[in-house]
């Protein structure tokens, strides 16, 4: 890249980290918070700048454009990337510092306690030397997925000013992907293309065509609250069942303790008191079958624990599908992992290819019949206070994309 587009990598991704686009857990409706929609339109002038055709912002926040061929009988691909940034951490004010040239070791985050340690994080070894952006240690960076965004405008500004032949471009910005809602508002049919790309993933290499099954559940226990001086053999404590029940569960089977395709229960989520407790979980496995096999054990489990313990109100039991592994859809389009590939090897880029331990928009365009591996945007650790970047990983990204643009036709 010229140092210029350098440049304007950085600025474009500093400007978007300054929106405040968390996902607000619970909403109904989407966008679930007002500044996706600020930097949907944000984008949607940007775009226009750049002099794309057929930008659309919908009132549900879902910015779409169109880079046409230069030549003709071209396929078409799309490349999509998400607003909003995890529930989990705070993505307000965001405070971005660039490192120049990391010398390695830790990295404090602004003046508190927070710091970045190879220690825990061993692939910082891997980034000595390379231009990192961290935050200050309050919030979140929103390099998931605004890195995304930022690589693909940029490569956008790239393909726009040249005259190497490229293919046709389709291009999505998708809100509340964190949690899992925004595609519902996604009109597929106006989004026609050969195969797409979310720009979503991790490290540098990154290529990602299998994920979860994914779904949500919510366990409710009703109990009887007395005084508690008073409550022998008239209490029924919400709270004490909750933690009889969680013990029910394969202890090895949660997400600290699996890795690769392994499958898992999460129980991220317990509110409630003596009177009343909810306990939300995630059910997450590769193989679609011990997938149901895991929704089913949660249903047998619910239905045993009711029957040994026969209280006036049973547990009850709320299971919702989230997304579907994107495997069966992406294997039927080889040619959207063969072109990944080759962009990357002619970027002087290995690909690594691996599952991911999550969903991303691809899983339901793939579900949809739209086969849509994920690629790397060269950050780590998100969703937390400790994620980072690398400028030249971003770079990277771009490289790909601008590749693959020109090497499908």
């Amino acid at each position: 890249m010229l140092a210029a587009e350098r440049q304007y990598l950085l600025e474009r991704f500093l400007n978007y980290v300054s929106f405040d686009t968390q996902a607000k857990l619970g909403a109904k409706n989407s966008p679930s918070s007002s500044g996706q929609m600020k930097l949907a339109k944000q984008l949607e002038r940007e775009l226009q700048s750049l002099g794309l055709s057929e930008i659309h912002l919908s009132k549900h926040g879902v910015l779409t454009a169109y880079l046409p061929s230069n030549v003709a009988n071209a396929p078409t691909i799309g490349l999509i990337a998400h607003l909003d940034t995890s529930p989990d951490c705070s993505g307000k004010h965001v405070k971005p510092e660039v490192i120049n040239n990391y010398r390695g070791g830790d990295i404090a985050l602004g003046i508190g306690e927070e710091f970045i340690s190879p220690v825990f994080f061993p692939f910082m070894h891997q980034l000595i030397g390379k231009t990192l952006i961290v935050t200050d240690g309050s919030t979140l960076l929103g390099a998931d997925n605004k890195a995304g965004i930022a690589e693909i405008m940029t490569a956008l500004s790239i393909l726009s000013q040249s005259a190497q032949p490229r293919c046709n471009l389709r291009i999505a910005f998708t809100p509340d992907e964190e949690i899992g809602l925004g595609m519902q508002f996604f009109d597929l049919s106006k989004f026609q293309c050969d195969w797409a790309y979310t720009i979503d993933g991790g490290a540098v290499g990154e290529l990602e065509y299998e994920n979860f099954n994914a779904a949500s559940a919510v366990v409710n226990i009703t109990g009887r609250n007395i005084h508690p001086g008073y409550a022998k053999d008239k209490m029924v404590n919400a709270l004490t069942l909750a933690c009889e029940f969680q013990q029910r569960f394969p202890a090895d089977e949660t997400p600290e303790k699996t890795s690769g395709k392994e499958g898992f229960f999460h129980l991220h989520r317990l509110l409630g008191d003596v009177q009343n407790v909810e306990l939300h979980y995630l059910i997450r496995d590769f193989d679609s079958e011990k997938f149901e096999q895991r929704k089913a054990f949660l249903a047998q489990l619910v239905e045993q624990f009711n029957q040994q313990k026969s209280l006036r109100h049973g547990l009850t039991l709320e299971i919702k599908d989230s997304y579907r592994n994107m495997y069966d859809t992406v294997s039927q389009v080889p040619q959207a992992i063969q072109l990944a590939d080759r962009a990357m090897r002619e970027c002087g880029i290995e690909p690594n290819h691996k599952p991911i331990r999550g969903g991303t928009d691809g899983a339901w365009l793939a579900e949809k019949g739209l086969a849509c591996p994920n690629i790397f945007t060269g950050g780590y650790n998100f969703h937390s206070k400790h994620e980072l970047i690398s400028l030249e990983g971003m770079e990277s990204a771009v490289k790909v994309i601008v590749k693959m643009a020109e090497l499908a036709v």
